[in-house]
């Protein structure tokens, strides 16, 4: 009989008393477990953490902070093998995208753990330099960021269950805040294990982190002013959290990363025959399967000359074609089933929406030919490249088909491209493949307003790139408009959102001291 998880809550692990809520192996359709959370004290539960957690971090430097970080990072690798089959069997994830998913989040911890120590014996940040505000010298300002008196409540998508929770972790707990996860119900196997490491090799302060391991129930409505929301998912579900009449009336600062029609674009010099095309048709394909097109930075749109529009259809799909689908666990398969029955539907779904403006260039949107697979169970959609006539019809900038699809769009003009882009309404991260530096200038400049990270692929850097898709600490990661608008990671600015930033003036020597 399948187990319930259970969430942490309060520093002890609790079920609820509910309709509980199933999860499935994608690949067979078996139900794992069951989540169940009606009944929980979630309100105790933040104050919990605010009045246990939150002090207790603040007590300690940012150098102190770092170093549980680190050690957070290495207790959860220590368990790698046993988070990638978890992975595996609950999401669907073959063995290289389970990697990409539980390293990225232990890397993403120890990137922050390194950040504290550089930060040393540090309590506060300088936002800044000191500001003289009146003819005599002595009477001066400055701004300072100090750690929030609240919960860091994080509310992650189900396709990133390790790393979702880890990176948005590392920067709170690094910042001084406390943090209740909230995964995706559909995966969450691999989030409640890692919870279940951390609380047995004890590296972090009691009331430090919680887990809700279930449906988040009126778990928003106990948010007060001290504390933040970070939520990664579709922009239905941000919507209505952004009208949440309690959030609204207390001022709950948040962060949203949601929908992103993100695009790569290949410039109009590119020849057949330089690093720069292989590396375009590399990661291209790469975004379209790896975790089954299941990434809010997969490349959706693929820009390409109208004259070389035939050629990259064949060499794209020749690409595509290398990966074989099918059983995860099986080590020659490179691409898994969707998480989700509904995200298969969605994706079904889409792709009939798209094929009213575009027709089939790889793949027919079935199942296609599947390793290890001998029966008709399973999420499986196979990879689905499309092409289109124009970039005009307003389809390919509406709708994120979320899973392993692709529309190519031939453009006519460089002219033509960085609006239709725009189009999307913004987006996380697109890429551009060129050697020609001002082709690449131009499309920056044009399309850096519209996204929160660009991506330049060039013939020098090749052997060097790790695509478009993969979100690195150092960088920030959010985008305006559909994405969003919001902003985590990007190194030290990963931690204004949890700190609270103050204007200190008065006396020289005493705001100095400060």
């Amino acid at each position: 009989m399948a187990r319930t998880l259970a969430s942490y809550l309060s520093g002890t692990w609790q079920t609820g008393k509910g309709r509980p809520a199933p999860l499935h192996n994608p690949t067979t359709e078996e139900v794992l477990a069951h989540a169940d959370t009606a009944g929980l004290d979630f309100g105790g539960a933040l104050e919990h953490c605010r009045t246990v957690g939150g002090p207790a971090l603040r007590e300690l430097t940012f150098g102190q902070r770092g170093e549980l970080l680190l050690a957070a990072s290495k207790a959860l690798h220590v368990h790698r093998e046993e988070l990638v089959a978890l992975a595996t069997a609950n999401g669907g994830n073959t063995r290289s995208d389970a990697k990409f998913d539980i390293d990225g989040a232990t890397g993403t911890m120890a990137y922050y753990g390194k950040l504290g120590r550089g930060l040393g014996d540090a309590r506060l940040l300088h936002d800044g330099e000191s500001e003289q505000l009146a003819a005599n010298p002595r009477f001066v300002g400055q701004h300072i960021r100090v750690p929030r008196h609240g919960v860091a409540v994080h509310i992650n998508a189900f396709n990133f269950p390790a790393w979702g929770f880890g990176e948005k972790a590392a920067v709170a707990l690094l910042a001084g805040m406390p943090v209740l996860c909230k995964p995706a119900t559909s995966t969450a196997l691999v989030t409640e294990r890692m919870f279940q490491i951390l609380v047995e090799a004890d590296v972090l302060p009691a009331g430090s982190i919680a887990l809700v391991a279930g449906s988040a129930g009126d778990l928003v409505d106990h948010l007060g002013p001290q504390d933040v929301l970070a939520f990664t998912g579709g922009s239905a579900t941000a919507g209505w959290l952004r009208t949440r009449p309690k959030l609204a009336e207390r001022g709950v600062r948040m962060n949203v990363e949601a929908d992103s029609l993100n695009s790569a674009i290949l410039g109009p010099d590119v020849d057949r025959d330089a690093a720069v095309y292989d590396l375009f048709l590399r990661e291209v394909a790469r975004d379209m399967t790896q975790k089954a097109g299941q990434k809010c930075t997969a490349t959706r749109r693929v820009f390409v000359p109208r004259d070389a529009l035939e050629q990259v259809a064949e060499d794209l799909s020749a690409e595509i074609s290398r990966t074989k689908v099918g059983d995860p666990a099986l080590s020659a398969v490179r691409m898994g089933p969707l998480a989700t029955a509904k995200q298969r539907d969605d994706v079904l779904g889409g792709i009939a929406r798209l094929t009213e403006s575009a027709t089939f260039v790889h793949g027919d949107g079935g199942r296609g030919e599947l390793v290890g697979i001998d029966s008709d169970r399973g999420y499986f959609v196979g990879p689905t490249l499309l092409a289109a006539e124009s970039v005009d019809d307003a389809v390919f900038h509406e709708l994120e088909v979320f899973g392993p699809v692709q529309t190519l769009l031939p453009y006519d003009s460089l002219a033509q491209v960085a609006p239709a882009v725009a189009r999307g309404g913004g987006g996380l991260v697109s890429s551009a493949y060129s050697d020609d530096k001002d082709v690449l200038t131009q499309l920056a400049l044009d399309l850096a307003p519209h996204h929160g990270r660009l991506h330049l692929g060039h013939s020098k850097v090749a052997d060097h790139s790790p695509g478009p898709g993969t979100v690195l600490p150092q960088m920030i990661h959010g985008g305006p408009g559909r994405a969003g608008a919001g902003e985590e990671l990007g190194g030290i600015r990963g931690l204004h959102f949890y700190l609270q930033r103050c204007a200190v003036q008065g006396l020289k020597r005493i705001v100095e001291k400060i």
